[in-house]
């Protein structure tokens, strides 16, 4: 088994770990090692040829493939590491990584920090609970799109989607694009589940309709999909049976959630958050495993690539100055989800930040307007940002510099 060590080691090639590289060789660490699973890098967003990346970043539409390679060019310029198509299988809470590759074979890789920066995964079929047999012609959303989109691949005829993330709503444009009729988009909840602007762009300019509080509760066929029923969803979240109506089609798309891909971390001991499924961090992006830091989806599911690239860079420089430092932190204070807040993001910030900005991350658990974010420390409101619109599916960012040392933990309350 070969054994390599380095400052810092990234586990994941995506946006998160690719801006994560950046950043720690621009911060002056010498060696640093990206790995990533795939033959290439760019996680996800080597199959995301649509725009609508990188607006805040870069002050232009960009499409997924754009935004990759301009990091993917500054990881080569660095002369930073790489091994790609790399499994890790194993990270350990001492920091060892233990990875498996093709031309490497078993390597065991030593760093002073770990990023992980493994992203997320979809939810699937059984994790929705649909009845019927198990025909060809189910898949999710992303894997259409890797099928139209990276392979050259049709994968039906006539589509129904299930679920209205936004890798479904884009797919329902890409599908229309490339001739497979849309039958419709069927979402359980009674609001959208993903951003409103992919609803106009995708659905409302193609025609394509949205039916809320619907779901698919039965399959049809037997070798391959030849229809689903469909039922309207009462208060009590159960189907209505009254209600239920058979759609022919021979595709049904599943855009039912992400999940972060998490199963290193539980190897490696770090603690869980139960509400966003991914590390509980602090401002540093560092878990509950000194010297292991997490970012982008791997900690919980962001909307904007921007936000993911950004935590990145944040966890990049909190290993930085973990190598540097090498010891603990000071006294930390909880973040609290306050007043309509479904979780809050990180979960901790050090107390002694005074004159250091701190990034906040939150979602709405319903959807307002004309609501206020206040950021409060014992009664006392740090910050205060008005937002005409606020919905679940689109997470608040929110910036603040501490005027002194914090002497209790910051609610988020929105109003």
């Amino acid at each position: 088994m070969n054994t390599l060590s380095y400052d810092i080691a990234v586990i994941g090639g995506g946006p998160a770990g690719l801006a994560a590289a950046v950043k720690a060789r621009e911060l002056g660490m010498d060696r640093i090692l990206l790995v990533e699973r795939d033959y290439e890098l760019g996680g996800i967003l080597q199959q995301c040829i649509h725009d609508g990346f990188g607006l805040l970043r870069f002050k232009k539409q960009l499409s997924g493939c754009q935004y990759a390679q301009k990091f993917i060019d500054l990881v080569a310029e660095g002369g930073i590491d790489v091994l790609c198509d790399t499994m890790v299988l194993e990270l350990t809470d001492d920091r060892r990584i233990y990875a498996v590759s093709a031309q490497e074979g078993l390597l065991e890789i030593r760093a002073q920090a770990v990023i992980l920066a493994m992203g997320c995964r979809e939810r699937t079929r059984p994790q929705v609970s649909i009845m019927g047999s198990r025909p060809a012609g189910v898949l999710t959303a992303g894997s259409v799109q890797r099928y139209i989109n990276m392979e050259g691949y049709l994968p039906g005829k006539k589509a129904v989607i299930l679920g209205s993330g936004d890798i479904g709503l884009i797919m329902a444009r890409r599908m229309t694009l490339e001739g497979i009729e849309v039958e419709g988009v069927y979402e359980v909840m009674s609001s959208l589940g993903g951003l409103r602007r992919n609803k106009v762009q995708c659905l409302d300019d193609y025609g394509i309709p949205l039916h809320l509080s619907t779901t698919v509760t039965k399959i049809h066929g037997n070798k391959r999909v030849e229809a689903v029923t469909v039922a309207l969803v009462g208060s009590d979240g159960k189907p209505v049976r009254e209600t239920e109506r058979v759609i022919p089609c021979d595709l049904l798309v599943l855009s039912v959630g992400l999940i972060p891909e998490n199963e290193l971390s539980r190897k490696a001991g770090v603690q869980l958050h139960p509400v966003t499924r991914g590390p509980v961090v602090d401002d540093t992006m560092m878990t509950s495993v000194p010297g292991v830091f997490a970012a982008g989806n791997v900690v919980a599911v962001f909307d904007l690539v921007d936000y993911v690239s950004r935590s990145g860079e944040i966890a990049a420089q909190g290993a930085a100055d973990f190598i540097r430092r090498q010891s603990a932190q000071g006294n930390m204070v909880d973040t609290v989800a306050g007043s309509n807040v479904g979780f809050v993001l990180p979960q901790r910030v050090s107390a002694d930040c005074g004159g250091k900005e701190i990034n906040l991350y939150l979602r709405v658990r319903k959807p307002m307007k004309d609501v206020r974010a206040d950021i409060v420390c014992n009664g006392k409101i740090l910050k205060s940002t008005h937002y005409g619109v606020a919905n679940p599916p689109e997470m608040i960012a929110l910036r603040f510099v501490p005027d002194g040392p914090l002497d209790g933990p910051l609610t988020v309350d929105v109003r």
